[in-house]
């Protein structure tokens, strides 16, 4: 009971903290995930935390939100997905709130406005990582099948622009598929 404990502390003030300190969306805060989920607690193994981010990317709702969930319920069940929700969504909430008291003063600030502007550079940077790092472990891992569909997924949104919805669910058949088809093989 315990060693739940500690997990949930943990998770807790990890989710807390990159929730607090991630700036730019849902994309950012997977790279920081990844390093604290599985570089430095190693709880997660890297594969399956790419797993997990898939599961929360094709869920409604926000990305740092869902990942947050997948990972908590991976770690210590519901009650962990509930302690990294809560974790997830306080400091966000506290700087909204902040925010939307001082709206006119904040929007008019032209220091203010200059930081906002040189965050967006820095999280264009982030999520290049994010797509080169989970785009390299798909072609580390040599499955013909995941590299033609991502280079699929990509040439569909990117050249054709096929709403991203309709990629996410082909993506999702395809997966579904090839994991009956490899059930079927193994059985054999």
């Amino acid at each position: 009971m315990n060693k739940k404990k500690d997990i949930l502390i943990k998770l807790f003030l990890s989710t807390l903290y990159l929730s607090a300190f991630t700036f730019g969306g849902g994309y950012v805060i997977v790279t920081l995930m990844k390093k604290k989920f599985v570089d430095q607690y190693h709880w997660i193994e890297e594969e399956e935390m790419l797993d997990l981010i898939a599961i929360a990317q094709s869920s409604p709702g926000a990305i740092a939100v869902n990942g947050a969930i997948v990972v908590g319920y991976k770690l210590a069940g519901m009650v962990g997905a509930i302690t990294a929700i809560v974790a997830t969504i306080l400091p966000p909430f506290f700087i909204i709130s902040l925010i939307s008291v001082f709206y006119t003063i904040f929007r008019d600030n032209v220091i203010i406005s200059q930081m906002l502007e040189g965050m967006q550079a820095g999280v264009g940077a982030v999520i290049a990582s994010v797509v080169y790092e989970m785009g390299s472990n798909v072609v580390r891992g040599k499955k013909v099948g995941s590299i033609i569909i991502m280079i699929g997924a990509f040439i569909a949104t990117c050249i054709f622009e096929v709403n991203v919805i309709y990629v996410v669910i082909v993506c999702g058949v395809i997966g579904a598929i090839e994991t009956m088809w490899n059930r079927r093989e193994r059985k054999s």
